[in-house]
């Protein structure tokens, strides 16, 4: 059947091409012997009409995906950047809650105790970095950001400098990121970035794409059942879809994690601080940036510049002054942290 309907499809193209040439040719060059030949010739068998069939599936898949486009058409909050959004934030939820169970009980032995400095730390800036999720919903009804149910915030000891969000709010930090985040100001641009992700809901922008690719790629094996388009269509929608959108997805979360770490009262300029650390100890190690699901270090610190002024603004407040007293009561917190764990050991 497919190799009827390329042949069909390519005779109609050649024909379209033909009525095509003698459309735009002009009258004096058809009055030509040759061209008078070739409409004699053609003249005598007129081409078939293209059957009612052929047309169906046509429209009835155009006007599906038309309609399946309005209707998952989203807009990423802060950014106004459109995408196609198919998941529901329960179902999302649900997705992440399984998969934080089987996480902590894959790292069981790894995982640091809730009374642990570093476990206490983590959830104390978490706080902070939620909370000012959860403002900047209330001022921004017009986005429809969804804040979702209190994060959890889960230390893992490791030796992989990583940290990432799962759909219900669940964050993981490894200890091995410790290195590059020398104070709470930069712990609070990694946790702003994954708290960004959640408000984006990039998780469910990942499974709504997912299954787009998996229905383009069947309608690939429909249409040609040798399944060379299809082993084609897999690479290329790799290298042409999903990583560039990864990217697109890192910098969004860039971007809006320093503005929550900002409007936390932590200090935006952190986040430079933590990616400059790792390029420099990660140089020459990072594939090139077509290759990668994130965008280079250089890539990164030239956004952070770009984006500086801004956060700048939501940290100082109209009258530049907005988070001088909120830090001196965050530095007189720590010190009593600090003075109640000395007075235990």
């Amino acid at each position: 059947i497919s190799y009827r309907l390329q042949l069909f499809v390519m005779t109609a193209m050649i024909r379209a091409g033909v009525n095509l040439v003698r459309y735009v040719t002009p009258s004096s060059l058809r009055q030509s012997p040759m061209c008078r030949h070739f409409s004699s010739s053609s003249s005598r068998r007129p081409p078939p009409s293209v059957p009612g069939y052929f047309w169906v599936p046509i429209i009835g898949g155009g006007g599906l995906f038309a309609f399946g486009y309005w209707k998952l058409s989203d807009r990423v909050p802060f950014t106004g950047r459109r995408r196609l959004l198919g998941t529901s934030p329960d179902y999302e939820r649900r997705i992440g809650d399984a998969e934080r169970l089987r996480l902590l009980a894959a790292h069981s032995r790894d995982v640091l105790p809730q009374d642990h400095p570093a476990s206490a730390t983590v959830r104390r800036v978490g706080a902070r970095i939620s909370g000012a999720a959860r403002s900047v919903a209330v001022r921004r009804p017009d986005e429809r950001i969804d804040p979702g149910p209190e994060y959890t915030y889960t230390v893992v000891r490791s030796t992989e400098a990583n940290a990432f969000v799962l759909p219900g709010n669940h964050v993981f930090v490894y200890t091995g990121l410790f290195p590059y985040v020398v104070d709470e100001d930069g712990l609070a641009a990694v946790l702003g970035h994954e708290v960004a992700h959640n408000l984006a809901r990039h998780a469910g922008e990942r499974i709504t794409a997912g299954v787009v690719r998996a229905a383009v790629g069947r309608l690939l094996l429909l249409l040609d059942d040798s399944g060379w388009l299809h082993a084609v269509f897999g690479p290329a929608s790799k290298l042409l879809y999903d990583l560039p959108h990864s990217r697109e997805a890192e910098e969004e979360a860039d971007r809006i994690g320093i503005f929550l770490a900002a409007e936390a009262c932590y200090d935006p300029g952190a986040s430079a601080k933590v990616f400059r650390a790792m390029k420099e100890d990660n140089a020459g190690g990072a594939p090139p940036q077509f290759l990668s699901t994130h965008p280079s270090y250089e890539t990164r610190l030239a956004n952070f510049d770009e984006w500086m002024l801004e956060a700048e603004a939501a940290y100082r407040g109209p009258d530049g002054r907005r988070c001088i007293r909120i830090r001196e009561d965050m530095k007189r917190a720590r010190a009593r942290v600090v003075t109640k764990r000395s007075g235990k050991s």
